[in-house]
């Protein structure tokens, strides 16, 4: 549950950062850039930890698996809550077949 956790912050970081500035077209990119980077730094400081804490109880395509699902669930959420965008039916059918994605790789196959 720690790594869950850990995760889902890290990639709240993470989703400011690339795409933050997307409200502010009009700021110079290299200003972008540079707060980019110093919140990417914040995402990193969690992002490492809940993967080694992780590591062992997942294994690396689940810790992955784990991270794209929490990222495209924060993701979601940020471009309509923060961006102002609409949530389109082809996005959400995508959204499914990541989750299939999901059951193919955490099914314990014999």
């Amino acid at each position: 549950m720690k790594t869950i956790i850990l995760l889902t912050f890290s990639n709240i970081f993470m989703t400011f950062a690339w795409y933050g500035h997307l409200k502010f077209t009009n700021t110079a990119v290299w200003k972008v850039i540079l707060i980019a980077w110093g919140i990417a730094f914040f995402e990193y400081c969690l992002m490492v930890p809940a993967n080694r804490i992780g590591y062992g109880q997942f294994n690396a395509a689940e810790l992955k698996t784990i991270q794209e699902v929490i990222s495209l669930t924060v993701f979601a959420f940020f471009s309509v809550l923060y961006l102002h965008e609409s949530m389109k039916w082809n996005y959400i059918i995508g959204f499914i077949f990541i989750l299939l994605a999901v059951f193919f790789i955490f099914h314990k196959w014999n």
